[in-house]
């Protein structure tokens, strides 16, 4: 498959401030990833330099296989990016916003008008593609910078918080889009987010930045695995007016009488949970995680 994004060495400073450190980084072509961190940390400065948005104090970046030193506006080409802000003119039409950004980057007229359709009509906004820009929902906003950055067909998607303030069904439709682009058409998905549970559910590899630092690179599933304990929220049928002696070692704590919460080591079984309860006569009605599992590891790496 091979590398889509080379990142060396980076560095980038202002004046005594340290924003990234030494950051090394590689993207396999047709990844879902995910880059985390807390505000402050150098995502938004790490995509910055990879859009010469802001320049850096050395080392490399490649995009596609091309050194943005040497050959920026052929790397430009392999990368798409929604920002945070929306940064279009809000007087233009929505059709036109998408045909100027096919023309900025060379696309054919022919062509970019058969791309500028396929997304406006995937992304479910066709029917505004006659509408300025200000006349659109956030949602809608949202769904036309996505459709923008992708009219010359990137290598690369980079999504910078891409559903902040956007209502769940809407998140669960732009999802199943992105997904059909990263399985259907192999554009790797960069992703920042502050929906920790999109990225367990999304994305197969993260990198975590901390201090300008990355202190995790590697697949989600094996960040998973070193999850030592976990907390579960059980929501009983009857009341449990006390909690069982047994319970000592889970730390529990009753939220309410048909509410208990426990920590579970990792080597740790519910099974003996569910048994005492049983042996009291409690039924459980449903059991789930306190809190998104990558979560807890996020705030635990973020600390180092």
């Amino acid at each position: 498959m091979g590398k889509v994004l080379e990142i060396k060495n980076l560095q980038k400073s202002y004046g005594d401030l340290e924003v990234l450190k030494s950051v090394d980084l590689a993207v396999e072509q047709g990844d879902f990833f995910a880059l985390l961190g807390h505000n402050g940390a150098g995502k938004s400065t790490t995509i910055g330099i990879m859009t010469s948005l802001v320049n850096k104090n050395s080392w490399s970046v490649k995009i596609g296989g091309v050194d943005i030193d040497k050959n920026f506006s052929k790397a430009k080409q392999n990368i798409g990016v929604v920002p945070q802000e929306f940064n279009f003119d809000i007087f233009a039409k929505v059709y036109d916003i998408c045909m100027f950004q096919a023309g900025y980057y060379g696309v054919p007229k022919k062509i970019a008008a058969e791309r500028v359709e396929f997304y406006l009509k995937k992304l479910e906004l066709w029917d505004k593609k006659d509408a300025k820009a200000k006349e659109l929902s956030g949602g809608m906003k949202r769904r036309l910078m996505i459709a923008r950055a992708l009219v010359h067909e990137p290598k690369i998607l980079v999504l910078d918080e891409p559903t902040a303030g956007v209502d769940v069904e809407l998140r669960q439709t732009m999802w199943e889009f992105i997904n059909m682009l990263n399985k259907e058409k192999w554009i790797t998905i960069i992703l920042t987010t502050h929906y920790l549970e999109e990225v367990e559910q999304l994305c197969n590899n993260v990198a975590i930045l901390t201090g300008g630092k990355i202190v995790y690179d590697g697949a989600v599933k094996s960040l998973l695995k070193t999850l030592d304990e976990e907390i579960f929220v059980l929501d009983l049928k009857n009341e449990l007016k006390q909690i069982p002696k047994r319970f000592e070692q889970y730390q529990a704590k009753l939220v309410d009488a048909n509410t208990l919460e426990l920590t579970v080591k990792a080597k740790e079984s519910v099974n003996e949970i569910f048994s005492v309860l049983s042996e009291k006569g409690i039924e459980v009605l449903s059991m789930r995680n306190k809190s998104n599992r990558l979560e807890q590891l996020f705030l635990k790496l973020a600390k180092k």
